[in-house]
């Protein structure tokens, strides 16, 4: 089966994909915790950033990120990491900041791995960055857009959650983009400790729902759906240890009617046996069908951070070159599965590599 995407020709458009939302770094205690580190590991990574990056380097579309960062040492770093990953940094918004961090700063995001019965933790630093100040002005969504050209945007809620301001200026960059046929993906990511600031579920709901009108795809977990949008999934495990699929089935048809724009809606199926075993799939919906991944129980993980960023990108390639909702749900769980078994927000596989992994490939030595 084929949904037709639209998709705006590439000669037209100067990039394949662009991303808008917040980039941090990254403190990474590796294998010991964050209370007790005496060093980390540097990388950089974002929930709507991390699709892009992973578009880029392992699918090799031409993209770029819509972000803001202070103009200091610590934004040249970040603007480093990710021009090692390929992605074009020439729309960044460079914003003027002072010594100490009053006028704005970068975002930090101190993130453990977790192992066994231990779970991952986070904890980020993020209060009053330069992306959270930045207004559509700053970026000129008419000539991102309209003169440059682009086939794809994504973004998602941890941006949106990030101020008042930022719920302002992902709903203009979205409108602009739908004004030049741009295709829309949005990832809910819903955050409760991010919206409590701002206004807490009532204003997630309001911003999402607003948001929602202009998805073509819509991607989230269980929780992201309920909080985000307000569908129910019948019968689900209260602490979500065993996974309803009819429930999940029967919540996105009516997404689905609810917001008839909606061309795709895909979720990841995880179950978190341990940090380090989780079971992982994904589906898909597109034209009343429901699509399943290919399931990969008894998953080991060694950093599930970016996991589902990497199932959104490998789904967006595999929409966007194949338009058939089965292949590309495959090109995401596959993704997203390859993902976790390395350290980092960000993916190191290679499409070789997640095509293999869909057709069956076991993980025997390569020589």
């Amino acid at each position: 089966m084929k949904v037709n995407m639209n998709l705006r020709p590439a000669e037209e458009c100067k990039f394949d994909a662009v991303s808008l939302g917040e980039i941090m770094l990254r403190l990474d205690p590796g294998e010991g915790r964050i209370r007790t580190a005496r060093s980390f590991r540097a990388w950089e990574g974002g929930g709507e950033y991390n699709v892009i990056r992973g578009l880029h380097k392992c699918f090799g579309m031409n993209t770029a990120v819509i972000t803001s960062f202070a103009d200091n040492e610590v934004g040249k770093l970040m603007k480093d990491f990710i021009e090692q990953g390929g992605v074009d940094t020439s729309l960044i918004n460079w914003k003027k900041t002072d010594g100490i961090g009053r006028l704005c700063r970068n975002g930090i995001n101190f993130t453990e791995r977790g192992f066994g019965i231990r779970g991952a933790v986070g904890c980020s630093d993020r209060a009053n960055t330069a992306i959270s100040q930045a207004k559509p002005e700053d970026f000129d969504f008419d000539y991102i857009f309209g003169t440059l050209g682009v086939r794809w945007l994504h973004t998602g809620g941890i941006y949106a959650a990030l101020s008042e301001q930022s719920c302002k200026t992902v709903i203009a960059a979205i409108k602009t983009a739908k004004k030049y046929g741009t295709i829309v993906s949005y990832d809910l990511n819903y955050r409760p400790s991010m919206w409590s600031a701002i206004g807490g579920l009532e204003k997630a709901q309001e911003v999402n729902k607003e948001i929602a009108k202009y998805v073509d795809v819509m991607i989230g977990n269980e929780e992201d759906f309920t909080a985000c949008l307000g569908f129910k999934i019948e019968g689900n495990d209260e602490n979500l240890k065993s996974l309803n699929i009819d429930g999940y089935k029967k919540m996105i048809n009516e997404a689905a009617k609810t917001y008839p724009n909606f061309k795709v809606v895909a979720t990841t199926l995880r179950t978190v046996k341990t940090a380090t075993v989780n079971d992982w799939k994904a589906m898909c919906w597109a034209d009343g069908e429901i699509f399943m991944s290919k399931e990969y129980p008894g998953l080991e993980i060694m950093d599930r951070v970016g996991g589902g960023d990497s199932f959104a990108s490998g789904l967006v390639y595999g929409l966007m070159t194949t338009e058939d909702p089965e292949a590309a749900v495959n090109y995401g769980a596959a993704h997203g599965a390859l993902a976790m078994t390395t350290p980092g927000d960000t993916s190191m596989a290679s499409k070789d590599e997640v095509e293999a992994i869909m057709g069956g490939a076991g993980a025997r030595v390569k020589r």
